[in-house]
């Protein structure tokens, strides 16, 4: 089977630094292609951020310059560094990856940005 996880949230005062963690498993799987999403009590889910295959990397207008997206391929992992946070930041933020045709999603890590 195919996991996807996702670690690191927690609260935080605004102004301050998480670093989330997704992680991959499964026989035969590799992660190259990954997106980082949150979605906010009452709205819609976003992408926050995205590294291809290839490197290149995408990221919200609204978090700019303040994430910042990597992955890790031998280690099937993705990190997104998250500084100068802001309550608006506050979310669920989900992991997925795309292999072989799908997206494979984590279960999600809570971010509460508050004083």
């Amino acid at each position: 089977q195919v996991q996807v996880s996702e670690s690191g949230g927690g609260l935080v005062q605004p102004g301050g630094s998480l670093r989330l963690s997704c992680a991959a498993s499964g026989r035969g799987f590799s992660i190259n292609d990954v997106a980082w999403y949150r979605q906010a009590p009452g709205k819609q889910r976003e992408l926050v951020a995205r590294i291809y295959g290839g490197g290149q990397t995408d990221y919200l207008e609204s978090v700019k310059g303040r994430f910042t997206i990597s992955r890790d391929i031998r280690r099937l992992t993705s990190d997104l560094q998250m500084n100068s946070l802001k309550p608006e930041d506050t979310a669920d933020y989900y992991c997925a990856t795309f292999f072989r045709g799908r997206w494979y999603w984590g279960q999600g890590t809570q971010v509460t940005v508050s004083s």
